[in-house]
Order: structure tokens, then C-alpha cells, then sequence
């Protein structure tokens, strides 16, 4: 059995999967927009993004995992209406921000406040986005395969491969003639200089 890549503090990952049995992930443009919107609302909190593409049946993206960030609201916050905190609870504040919160230059942590596993917070993104589109579909089960697949990304000249073959995906796949054609990448966003969420 592989062994599975840990997701750790700090570190790059090339983060892929795809549809269980070739099944696809996407079917309508809608389907695309709604997994990024829980992308940022389940990893945008935990991981800064370099690149990213979402193709029929598959998706690739680049990630690093943030260092020294804790929850912004704990269980105890559970006061606000469920509701309210089923959209807050993902949130997270860098530690040092904590410190500055208190005027201190070192704080102990609340016992309530917890850190992040960020492999539990892609979990959370593939089931949620497979729960809508098995709704969406009239499907049931699984949508992608598990575990989710991840490798470190160690040096700099390998971070410039993977972003250069996440962004060509969609040409060896035959989709396009060049990256720029392609609307579910974050190819403009990277060559733009207009302001965005994503690393460049």
C-alpha cells in the first residue's frame, strides 16, 4: 500500500484526484464555480494557492500550507446561531496575531482556540462539493477517489514545473491550443497584474 504524504505546516504540495472510476467532477459551469467557491471557503483559510485548473474529470492545485494559524472562533463560540457559525468556524487568524490582539509580544494560547489539520479541511471540501453534486445529479456514493493525492513540492525548479504542467493540462488533454483559451485555471489570473487571491 502507498503511503499517504502528510500535509505539514509550511510546505508545498501539488494536490490532484480524480472522478472515482473515471467518473467525471464537472459537468456545467456551474459545477466549476460552485467547487471554488467551497474551495475558499474551505481552504483559502489554511493554504495560500500558486495554481490551480479543474478539468472534466480531474483537478490539480498548488498549495502551501500556513504556517502558525489557529482557528479565529472555537466550539465555545457556538452562541452565535448555528448557522452563522457553520460559515465562520473555517476562519483562521494567524497566531501573531493573537499576540498583538492582547498587546503582548507572547501570549499563551486559549486551551479553546485549536490548530488546523489541513488534510481534514480538503476532506471537507470533496465531501461537500460531492454531496451537491450527487444532489445536483441523482447520484449516490463516492466522487473521488480516495485518498486524495498529494506530493511535497521540494525545490524551486520543481515548483516551476508543476505550475507550468498544471496550467498546460487542459492543452495535453487536447481541451485547447494554449492555456490562455482555458476558463477553469488560474492561468489569467497568474499572468494578469490586476490583484488576486492568488500567489504569483
Amino acid at each position: 500500500m502507498q503511503q499517504i504524504e502528510p500535509l505539514t505546516y509550511g510546505n508545498y504540495y501539488h494536490v490532484y484526484n480524480c472522478g472515482v472510476n473515471g467518473t467525471r467532477l464537472f459537468n456545467k459551469n456551474d459545477d466549476y464555480k460552485h467547487f471554488l467557491r467551497l474551495y475558499d471557503r474551505y481552504i483559502e483559510s489554511i493554504a495560500e494557492t500558486f495554481a490551480w485548473c479543474l478539468l472534466g474529470n480531474h483537478f490539480h492545485l498548488l498549495v502551501r500550507i500556513k504556517k502558525d494559524v489557529v482557528y479565529k472562533y472555537s466550539n465555545a463560540d457556538r452562541s452565535i446561531d448555528a448557522d452563522r457559525f457553520e460559515m465562520v468556524k473555517w476562519e483562521t487568524v494567524q497566531v501573531s496575531n493573537l499576540s498583538a490582539s492582547v498587546g503582548s509580544d507572547s501570549v499563551a494560547i486559549p486551551d479553546n482556540v485549536k490548530t488546523p489539520k489541513p488534510h481534514l479541511h480538503f476532506s471537507h471540501l470533496f465531501n461537500a462539493y460531492a454531496k451537491y453534486f450527487n444532489k445536483r445529479y441523482n447520484r449516490h456514493g463516492s466522487l473521488f477517489e480516495r485518498p486524495f493525492r498529494r506530493k511535497r513540492v521540494d525545490t524551486p525548479y520543481y515548483l516551476k514545473q508543476v505550475i507550468l504542467y498544471i496550467h498546460n493540462n487542459p492543452v495535453h488533454h487536447g481541451f485547447v491550443e494554449h492555456p490562455v483559451e482555458y476558463p477553469w485555471s488560474s492561468y489569467l489570473s497568474c499572468v494578469s497584474v490586476k490583484p488576486t487571491k492568488l500567489r504569483r
